[in-house]
């Protein structure tokens, strides 16, 4: 896969990027050379490897899965500009 000039500009306006004329044909080639890396990936053998989310393998901590209020409701309602009943008072959004 290859990017054109015309895919750039097209890019740049999509993403409200203004990118001087002179500088399309560089972008160009700095994306093209982006794109062969990825497609350089794709010759490296993982067959026989596990997908994994970590490099390190360790169980998860598990808990009781309840609902509290973090038994601190005083501390966390002093961060509150106004507040009235336990609750957080906050400006009408909706008509």
């Amino acid at each position: 896969m290859s990017v054109t000039e015309d895919d750039v500009r097209r890019i740049a306006r999509l993403a409200r990027i203004a990118e001087p004329k002179d500088r399309v044909a560089k972008l160009t080639g700095e994306l093209n050379g982006i794109l062969d890396w990825v497609e350089m990936l794709n010759e490296v053998d993982v067959d026989g490897v596990e997908p994994m989310t970590t490099p390190v393998s360790t169980p998860l901590p598990m808990r009781e899965d309840k609902v509290t209020d973090g038994e601190i409701p005083e501390k966390v309602l002093k961060n509150a500009p106004k507040a009235e009943e336990g609750f957080f008072v906050v400006p009408k959004s909706v008509e």
